[in-house]
């Protein structure tokens, strides 16, 4: 067959019939396409069939997401708004199967929840661990889209170390080191998998913030704290002060002596909160806590923990220029808090 002139097909490394001979540097180029391809090809092979594609019912409504089996016996993630005000559903699965599932725990806080599937033969998909994460790293989300089951994307990791803020009732948190990837995400993808080029778990797609910018909440310590206490108990406790504020530079002399450049300056305490009865003020920057240093909000967030209910903690403060301690009982968070 005779080509116009103008068009080189390439056949392979050296053959120069039908087409012409191509350029000394398109065979690296189909050698880079083609590791990218088997990379991005190898990781969707591997964790598609432990993609779900989730199916709700709300009060008469559909509503519909993804999931990632994290356990051969049918736990998976999926996103806390995915399967808000819902006690169940049913969950298609790659190899056409159509299970039912029960939502074992949900935790808005976080964006994350915890579901339950009802079927035999499942595939956890191996999680990873998103510190490990670089900008410009190579990440692959699974999911369902506009209920497109298994629809594969690719990109890099745009950013680390995002935050998102999250509310449950009049409650309000920021989920801390979000990943920020440019994978196409769209409706329906939140509570699928972002993975690494390992094939990975280390993301669970929760937002489209604008074209290219897609948000994940990451697979980290805190993370794997939450999903067991989602799995044994069906929530997640957290701490409450009664404070808000935040990171304030310290004077160069006083963050000389303290040995710290910033403290958590409060803004406003809650009245009848934890904080009001231990005579926490505006204005007061908080310096430490049972000797952690608070230097940001999310070391005071952190802390938080359901481990500190209802024990006494000793907060350190800055007030007119000199630290004072107080002792501080925290209470158990709750949603309309």
């Amino acid at each position: 067959m005779a080509y116009p002139a103008q068009l080189r097909l390439i056949y392979g490394e050296g053959d120069s019939s039908e087409g012409g001979v191509s350029s000394p540097d398109s065979h690296t180029d189909d050698a880079a396409l083609d590791a990218y391809s088997r990379v991005v090809t190898s990781v969707a092979e591997r964790l598609a069939p432990s993609v779900l594609s989730l199916a709700i019912e709300r009060g008469g409504r559909r509503g519909q997401g993804s999931g990632v089996i994290v356990t051969p016996d049918g736990y998976a993630l999926t996103s806390a708004h995915v399967v808000e005000h819902a006690s169940g559903g049913r969950a298609l699965l790659a190899d056409g199967r159509d299970a039912a599932f029960a939502v074992v725990g949900r935790d808005p806080l976080s964006d994350l929840a915890v579901i339950r599937v009802v079927s035999g033969d499942l595939v956890a998909a191996p999680l990873g661990d998103a510190g490990r994460l670089r900008v410009g790293q190579l990440v692959i989300a699974i999911g369902s889209p506009l209920g497109f089951m298994g629809s594969v994307t690719a990109g890099v990791v745009s950013a680390l170390g995002r935050s998102l803020p999250t509310r449950s009732g009049a409650a309000m948190r920021l989920v801390e080191n979000v990943i920020q990837t440019d994978a196409a995400l769209n409706p329906g993808n939140s509570g699928g998998a972002l993975a690494d080029s390992a094939g990975r778990v280390v993301g669970v797609n929760t937002a489209v913030a604008g074209v290219g910018l897609g948000l994940a909440v990451p697979i980290d310590a805190t993370t794997l704290r939450i999903v067991s206490a989602l799995m044994r108990e069906g929530r997640y406790r957290r701490a409450y002060l009664g404070v808000a504020g935040g990171p304030q530079p310290l004077a160069p002399r006083v963050a000389r002596q303290l040995g710290r450049p910033t403290a958590v300056q409060v803004v406003e305490v809650v009245g009848e909160s934890p904080a009001a009865r231990a005579g926490i003020r505006p204005g007061d920057r908080i310096l430490d806590v049972d000797g952690t240093t608070i230097g940001g909000v999310h070391d005071l967030q952190r802390l938080m923990d359901g481990d500190a209910v209802g024990r006494a903690l000793t907060v350190r403060v800055l007030r007119e220029g000199r630290p004072i301690e107080l002792a501080v009982t925290p209470v158990e968070l709750r949603g309309d808090a």
